[in-house]
């Protein structure tokens, strides 16, 4: 029977250590799991912020002054532009056109004294 009492307390002990054990790991995991997550929530504040910076950083006009600063582009225009056919010729470019010169508008007519009376 001393020796069902010994086998048994050496379970129980075991058991108890076991349980200790568990609780200590499960306790570790779960302070892992909630660095995980705040480092998650960091991250996703993260690339919302640089999604926002790269909306900003890419608009047209940014982009228009960084080609023409940086690049040293400028905008087309017809006197510029070159064409090239199929066959690899190049068309001459388009001299721009010179506004046309306006008619002259025809003068007043004198107002006669029957006109002016009505």
């Amino acid at each position: 029977m001393a020796r069902l009492n010994i086998l048994l307390l050496l379970a129980v002990i075991a058991t108890a250590l076991y349980l200790v054990h568990t609780q200590y790991m499960s306790r570790q995991l779960y302070t892992e799991l909630d660095r995980v997550q705040q480092e998650a929530r960091r991250l996703e504040t993260d690339r919302d912020r640089l999604q926002v910076e790269k909306r900003a950083q890419a608009t047209p006009l940014r982009v228009e002054k960084l080609a023409k600063e940086q690049l040293q582009m400028r905008t087309t225009s017809p006197a510029i532009t070159q064409y090239v056919r199929p066959d690899g010729t190049v068309i001459p470019a388009v001299a721009p056109v010179a506004p046309a010169p306006t008619a002259p508008k025809p003068a007043a007519k004198p107002v006669t004294a029957a006109r002016a009376a009505r």
